[in-house]
């Protein structure tokens, strides 16, 4: 009996140690690329990196799409100006002066993915709605850990309550970890996902990030007034898959969510689409920035928060038109309140 038990108990121990690296290993990469047609995997997490560790990741719970009474956005006067619908579209190269497009944003450990890329969209908007004046980050910061309605920071969160809360409550400015620019800066150290835990600066070498009080004050960039540097946007809005195309094209890059599936972590260039036995993970939340077509399958562009490190150099693609993991479903956006800071730059 006691043998039994013991057997039983490493039966379970091999199991569950399988179940948190199998899909980070060679073989299973390489099983991968000899199955996928339109992309391909490699190596972006070290083998040893935990289940847990890439759950805490998934931060976003917006997959599911609009609920009863929450807005969908189907139509805009302003998209009368989209005439044609490019094959191929990328925001970073429309606005280049808008230097927040195409950042490439690190989370760390924390599942605050579904912060960064609510604000990083509203960043790139309100850039473009102010003609350039406007050239900053928008403080992912502030929202994670002083939105209580938007979810529980690090621990996950809803993009569409984002987007609300940037309507009624607005949002301060913010730039990267480790830096003073704009009113509150993001406070989770960047870590490095592809070296072992005894490498300085690994993922696993950091502790997992607790959340943080709320505070009410500029402690990056001492110079600003915390009531005057919010930030505003005058609705809030689910996209019809429909009208997606054109309102990036009218207002600029969305917020995106979507399920993500193991082999998706390997992902490192091409169209992605899930293989036939992934298995599910979580919700996860990116920018949506452009579209193309990729030996005949049409896809999405979009920026991820796991640093350049990560994928295409941080971006990735997906099969559009599809729903592919419930992203065609689930985008969310908000357009800018210009006025009063454009009043404010002129006088």
């Amino acid at each position: 009996m006691i043998k039994f038990i013991i057997l039983s108990g490493t039966i379970l121990l091999c199991i569950y140690l399988t179940e948190q690296v199998y899909f980070l290993q060679p073989e299973y990469i390489n099983k991968i690329n000899s199955k996928t047609i339109t992309w391909q995997a490699g190596q972006n997490f070290h083998p040893d990196t935990p289940l847990e560790y890439f759950k805490r990741l998934l931060g976003s719970r917006g997959v599911g799409g609009p609920k009863k009474n929450e807005p969908v956005k189907s139509h805009d006067p302003k998209y009368s100006s989209c005439h044609h619908i490019p094959k191929e579209f990328d925001a970073r190269k429309k606005w280049k002066q808008c230097k927040s497009i195409g950042t490439i944003r690190d989370q760390g450990n924390c599942g605050s993915c579904w912060a960064l890329s609510t604000t990083s969209a509203f960043s790139d908007r309100l850039c473009i709605a102010t003609n350039y004046e406007f050239n900053e980050m928008l403080s992912a910061e502030e929202l994670a850990f002083c939105c209580k309605n938007c979810g529980l920071g690090c621990y996950g969160g809803f993009p569409i309550t984002a987007w609300k809360h940037f309507r009624w409550h607005g949002i301060v400015t913010g730039g990267a970890y480790n830096s003073s620019e704009g009113c509150q800066p993001y406070q989770i150290a960047p870590c490095l996902h592809d070296e072992p835990p005894e490498i300085e600066g690994s993922c696993k070498s950091h502790s997992v990030e607790e959340n943080h009080s709320c505070r009410r004050e500029c402690y990056g960039d001492t110079k600003l007034d915390y009531k005057e540097d919010h930030r505003y946007t005058k609705d809030f809005y689910f996209l019809d898959p429909k009208t997606i195309q054109k309102d990036v094209l009218t207002y600029g890059p969305i917020e995106a969510s979507f399920h993500v599936y193991d082999d998706f972590l390997s992902y490192k260039k091409g169209v992605y689409i899930k293989s036939e036995n992934a298995t599910y993970l979580g919700g996860h939340a990116v920018k949506l920035i452009g579209w193309g077509v990729e030996n005949d399958v049409p896809y999405w562009l979009l920026l991820n928060s796991w640093n350049t490190n990560w994928g295409d150099n941080g971006s990735f693609k997906i099969r559009r038109g599809t729903n592919e993991c419930g992203i065609d479903n689930a985008t969310t956006a908000g357009v800018p309140l210009v006025d009063e800071y454009l009043y404010e730059k002129t006088l």
